[in-house]
């Protein structure tokens, strides 16, 4: 029975070559094009927020571009193997037995590949009892029939014997992008055999991957030699006795497993398929569809871009589609000089919200405008050059930017926000910022630059900020800089249309009070903090890299003598041969590559043996990471010696805030390098002191409050060291008894469980079986119930409604928790469990910055936030004025959220950041 899926769609012309029009049919063999590019990308580095892995996915789709763009095929099917046994099997049970199983992360993508291959419009066939090299030999063989040129993409090489003067293999290489063209010189170069011998070559030697066994002794060449001597494996059966020395008697003594080797390897050019060869041409790809698969899966705009470019434009079909910015209607002016304030009058209706899209340049804390835009929803839109207003018209244009009661949408609005000030500027009335209103929308989600919202949710296609050869808007002159204008104002009137349909879909989701009462406030505090920067001593930190560079270079000397020879420390492979091969250490976790050498496998190494070089490789690890950090924060000392960092909204799918250039967040604290690097931001000219505030264990009293577990809640309140109060009730002893160990193992639970720790995951942060952790984690239920109850609660009730949520109503979107793939539902399920309260802590840390920016300014202080690090607050302190920022601050952070169990806050005063440590 065939399973076939095909859309008929137009007829491409029919390529040209040598001898006239002749059609190319390309047949992919998805299987092994999947495993291919499984193994060809890392997993760890191709997955989604979600936590779906998607290398295949990504690796598949590039060899496919490649062979679209170099192959251009006018026919194509995508064959796949089917779960359950084939005729093969019936004849030998043990064919392919013995495989190694099946990645965890690949079976799912292979459905995502062959949904994209549906939505290219590709056939994609398969047929019951038969393998898909089965299907590729019978529509190979109709093709030739009818004279189409066939290629065929596969890793098997079975299919070495379809290979004709029409029929080429485009057999897989070192890398994606490495397809060797396999033609009759080519096997025969390669096997000493012709394509048609093939069969008989590979039933001699045997196929490891479909567990034939070939004859023991008889390899490639041998195997060869005796086919060309003879002419084919039936002829050199016949003469068996022949065949000379072990070899021959190897051959006789194993010449039923030869015979049916030769049985099951040839491929089958006679089965029902369900289609012809006519009907492979490939139906109008679902562009739409495949932009939203691709945003699903979080691909870079360059893999979709390049897809498309392959797919062509079937001018045929849209000679007419519009060009990029097309169909957002807009009207261009760019107003004589003084002439702004009339237009403004004209245009932007009281009460009207309006469209602006601003170029600017921004970083450092500070930044330049080198254009602006103003769209309203009639279509109207002005292009302002800041350089070229005069006095009447700057005046204008910064009335209507402060004017509270004028809307305003823009795009990203921390950008202008840094960069207005500089012209004199200030801007008021922002009721959406759509990059802001995306996120809240679908947290976590990566695709939230302007063309692609406006090919998401407006179906309409902007062009990229960095150019393109199609202009936005056909303007009269038509230069450069007239189609940046109209670039702009097409970009001020796309992001008016979409903050409207955003706003209604947060209004849905019930985002609203998020936006207006908390993110787009936190941006305008946000952008100041980012402008005031910290203060750097830069003296200290050459210091400190010079002292880490030399303790790295230490280490390096230190495990060349171990080792008895030099050998680079950063070099996995010679790290592997040292480590299991020339010391012959226990063995670590079993990678593709070998045996793996990351830290926690040094770090087990370290326990397990008495050698010195896996402890001497952690530390050259940590003096690397520790010299990696101080250089980056060295190269971004502005010229007012301060760092700036840039702060980010729209990254975590938790809501908290995170850093870059540099990321503050990544310096370590744990360690005494680590707070020694906190000793370079130090207090600036002008001020007194820094003051740091941050909240103490706020997860698990958010964990407490929502679980409403009333052990839990009495133990916070008891007054006693919590963790120890928690491991007394657990282990049933006193407080006072519970020794450092015990206190560790509930300190880590504690905050497992409010990060959706898995006993596995316990037992490896404890060093105990996941038995052992299993019965821990009982033993903790046992006494707090509550929190057991919640636990569960919180997954099933996002499994209702696909969306867990916190305190402030911050949702976060878990499809996968209803997945058939048991991977991608459990790391739902971790989630699920985390995300209310790493969410609300977030909320809350940031409801704390807003009160405690409100209480500086209504109280005059000039005093100042400069950091959020983590749950951590550092303000920089004018003289005079701690007490009173002590005291509004710790009081603002208190108040952010009315817990049942008070938020505990800590503080400390320094003349650094380390120095103010509490």
């Amino acid at each position: 029975m065939a399973n076939t899926q095909q859309t008929p769609g137009p007829q491409p012309a029919p390529r040209t070559g040598e001898g006239g029009p002749r059609p190319r049919l390309l047949l992919l063999d998805g299987h092994s094009m999947a495993f291919r590019a499984f193994f060809a990308l890392p997993v760890e580095k191709f997955g989604t927020s979600t936590g779906q892995s998607t290398n295949a996915v990504y690796g598949f789709t590039s060899m496919l571009i490649k062979l679209l763009r170099d192959e251009q095929p006018t026919h194509i099917a995508v064959t796949w193997d089917l779960s359950g046994p084939t005729f093969r099997h019936d004849e030998y049970a043990e064919y392919k037995a013995g495989r190694s199983d099946t990645p965890p992360e690949l079976p799912s993508q292979v459905g995502l590949i062959q949904d994209l291959m549906g939505l290219m419009g590709f056939p994609c066939v398969s047929v019951t009892g038969f393998e898909a090299d089965d299907v590729i030999a019978t529509l190979a063989a109709r093709a030739g029939e009818t004279g189409m040129e066939v290629l065929i993409a596969s890793g098997d090489r079975d299919a070495f014997q379809l290979v004709t003067g029409s029929c080429t293999v485009l057999y897989p290489g070192k890398s994606l992008s490495d397809l060797t063209r396999m033609t009759p010189e080519a096997v025969e170069a390669k096997y000493g055999v012709t394509p048609e011998r093939y069969r008989d070559l590979a039933a001699l030697v045997g196929e490891k991957a479909d567990n034939l066994p070939g004859v023991p002794g008889v390899g490639p060449k041998t195997a060869a030699k005796w086919i060309t001597k003879y002419g084919s494996l039936d002829e050199l059966v016949a003469h068996a006795d022949e065949a000379p020395g072990k070899a021959g008697q190897s051959f006789r003594d194993h010449l039923d497993d030869v015979l049916r080797n030769q049985r099951l390897n040839r491929l089958a050019t006679d089965i029902e398929t369900g289609v012809t060869v006519d009907g492979l041409v490939p139906a109008e790809a679902d562009r739409p569809a495949i932009n939203t698969l691709f945003d699903s899966l979080e691909f870079a705009n360059s893999l979709r871009d390049r897809l498309f470019a392959v797919l062509g434009d079937d001018s045929d079909a849209t000679a007419d589609a519009p060009d990029p910015g097309e169909g957002f209607g807009v009207e261009l002016t760019t107003p004589a000089p003084g002439a702004l304030a009339d237009w403004l009058a004209a245009h932007v209706v009281t009460g009207e919200r309006a469209g602006l899209a601003v170029e600017c340049t921004w970083g450092r804390g500070t930044g330049e405008v080198t254009g602006l835009a103003i769209a309203v929803g009639s279509g109207a839109a002005v292009y302002i050059d800041p350089a070229a207003l005069g006095p009447a018209d700057d005046s204008a244009l910064a009335a209507f930017l402060a004017d509270p009661a004028a809307p305003k949408a823009l795009h990203d609005v921390k950008g202008p926000l840094l960069a207005f000030p500089a012209r004199g500027w200030t801007i008021d009335g922002i009721t959406s910022d759509t990059a802001i209103a995306a996120y809240l929308a679908v947290p976590g989600q990566r695709k939230i630059d302007l063309v692609d919202l406006c090919r998401q949710y407006l179906g309409k296609e902007l062009r990229e900020e960095s150019g393109g050869d199609q202009l936005a808007l056909d303007l009269d002159g038509g230069d450069s800089d007239t189609a940046a204008q109209g670039d702009l104002a097409v970009r001020a009137k796309a992001t008016h249309d979409l903050a409207d349909v955003l706003d209604a879909d947060l209004d849905k989701r019930g985002a609203t009070r998020l936006m207006h009462e908390i993110e787009l406030p936190l941006a305008r505090v946000l952008a100041a903090m980012e402008a005031n920067g910290i203060a750097a001593d830069r003296a200290y930190l050459d210091g400190l890299e010079g002292e880490f560079a030399a303790a790295q270079r230490q280490a390096v000397d230190e495990a060349h003598r171990a080792v008895g020879h030099e050998f680079n420390l950063g070099s996995p492979k010679q790290l592997q041969q040292i480590l299991f091969t020339e010391l012959d250490l226990p063995k670590t976790k079993k990678i593709k590559t070998g045996y793996t050498t990351d830290a926690d496998a040094l770090a087990w190494l370290a326990q397990r043996t008495e050698n010195e070089l896996p402890v001497i490789l952690l530390r050259h690890r940590d003096q690397t990471r520790l010299r990696t950090t101080v250089e980056g924060l060295i190269k971004t000392i502005a010229d007012d010696g301060r760092i700036h960092t840039t702060f980010h909204q729209t990254i975590a799918a938790t809501g908290r805030l995170s850093s870059t250039d540099p990321n503050l967040q990544n310096i370590p604290v744990r360690t005494d390098a680590g707070r020694r690097i906190r000793r370079a931001f130090m207090v600036g000219d002008g001020y007194d002191v820094l003051f740091t505030a941050d909240y103490s264990q706020i997860e698990l009293r958010i964990m407490a409050h929502l679980s409403e577990d009333a052990a839990l809640i009495d133990a916070f309140n008891s007054g006693y060291d919590f963790h120890a109060e928690i491991a007394a009730r657990v282990f049933g002893t006193p407080a006072a008894e519970v020794d450092a160990e015990e206190r560790a193992r509930i300190k880590a639970m504690n905050y497992g469980l409010a990060y959706g720790l898995s006993d596995y995951g316990l037992s490896q942060q404890l060093g105990i079986t996941p038995k052992e952790a299993r019965g821990l984690m009982d033993d903790y239920f046992a006494q707090f119930g509550g929190v057991r109850d919640y636990l569960h609660e919180v997954v099933e009730r996002a499994r209702r409604e696909g969306y867990t949520e916190t305190m402030l109503g911050r949702r976060r979107y878990l499809p996968d928790l209803t997945s058939d793939n048991r991977q991608r539902r459990e790391m739902a399920e971790r989630m699920a469990l985390n995300a209310p309260i790493q969410g609300s802590a977030a909320d809350i840390i940031k409801v704390a910055m807003l009160r405690v920016q409100e209480a500086l300014t209504r109280e005059g202080l000039a005093s100042r936030l400069l950091l959020q690090v983590h749950d951590e607050l550092v303000l920089e302190v004018a003289e005079g004025e701690l007490d009173a920022v002590r005291a509004l601050v710790s009081q603002n952070m208190a108040d952010a959220y009315d817990l049942r169990v008070p938020l505990a806050v800590s503080a400390g005063v320094g003349r650094t950041w380390h120095d103010a440590a509490h």
